[in-house]
């Protein structure tokens, strides 16, 4: 398999920023942006699993929907393929949808209840053309084997089958369209823990078989690092730390990093595990904090953190962190 320097950018996001402008009720009252993603940048290479994760709020699926467009971005650039999906004409879009995919959080609500499994397949195959009309009944025989389902599932509907089983008909969906890259919202966060290893197994056994790229958003630390090949760490829009996995977890070098990591719960009783406790709440995205976002909960944080900004810098090979204080820590 190649390392992560020998493979391809499939998706590259330049300074991607998402505002939401909220309606205040008073007439005269200017409008509040909520800034919800801020200006980030990365690049996702194919055949990768890219994991983002970070508290409630931090931009994890506004990313995700503003990658898909499911919501417009306020600006920045998308490369995906070396096309700037921004730039791309709402009819022309639906062409692209089949190399970009998505599995949501809720897998009953992501299906149509009044439809048959059958039905939710032919619709997507039909939908993006990937599939002549003829040849799909095989295909959804295919897709069933892929995913784990007996054959008389087809004839099913969503409310007869258990969660897993419906993330797995989500996760048939997505792979119906031969994607490129498959959106991870929460995927396995509504599930039971040992169903969602199953389906964690499923999705690492589906990339190696079909060379899928995953970007995959969770706030489960444990989940993540068992499906990532490098992490991405946000905070309040901004990302604070990027790095391949082993190096994120053996070696976090942002505060907020070393924060997040401590909250993984370790099974031995008899290992001493010191939780890091945030003082404070996370500031709202309406009025983030001036200079570095997390200067508010830092516990190293000087007069600098507070004035100014601090760039997303490559401290270490492919270990990227945005904080003034690194080097002290």
């Amino acid at each position: 398999m190649k390392s992560i320097a020998e493979r391809k950018v499939l998706l590259q996001v330049n300074n991607l920023k998402q505002h939401f402008t909220v309606k205040n009720d008073a007439l005269f009252k200017p409008k509040t942006v909520v800034k919800a993603v801020d200006g980030i940048s990365f690049e996702l290479y194919e055949g990768e699993t890219l994991s983002i994760v970070g508290e409630s709020g931090c931009g994890k699926s506004t990313t995700g929907r503003a990658i898909l467009r499911l919501d417009e971005p306020s600006a920045g650039e998308i490369y995906f393929g070396g096309e700037n999906l921004l730039t791309v004409k709402k009819k022309d879009m639906r062409k692209l949808r089949g190399d970009l995919q998505v599995i949501f959080q809720d897998p009953f609500a992501s299906l149509n209840p009044r439809q048959k499994v059958k039905q939710i397949l032919n619709e997507a195959m039909a939908t993006q053309k990937s599939v002549e009309k003829e040849k799909r009944p095989e295909r959804m025989k295919e897709l069933l084997e892929y995913v784990g389902l007996p054959l008389e599932s087809l004839e099913r509907y969503p409310h007869e089958f258990s969660g897993g089983q419906r993330q797995r008909i989500g996760i048939a969906r997505a792979l119906a369209v031969h994607p490129k890259l498959i959106i991870c919202d929460e995927a396995v966060s509504a599930l039971d823990v040992s169903i969602q290893a199953q389906i964690l197994n499923l999705l690492k056994q589906l990339q190696r078989q079909f060379n899928l790229t995953f970007l995959f958003i969770s706030h489960d630390l444990s989940v993540v690092r068992h499906v990532s090949d490098r992490v991405m760490v946000m905070y309040l829009g901004k990302i604070v730390e990027i790095a391949d996995k082993k190096s994120l977890f053996d070696k976090p070098m942002h505060p907020y990093t070393h924060a997040l990591l401590s909250s993984i719960p370790v099974p031995d009783p008899t290992i001493k595990h010191e939780r890091i406790i945030l003082k404070g709440d996370v500031p709202s995205p309406i009025n983030p904090p001036k200079g570095c976002r997390f200067h508010t909960r830092c516990p190293f944080a000087t007069d600098l953190c507070q004035e100014t900004e601090p760039e997303l810098r490559e401290l270490e090979k492919g270990h990227f962190v945005s904080c003034h204080m690194v080097e002290k820590i």
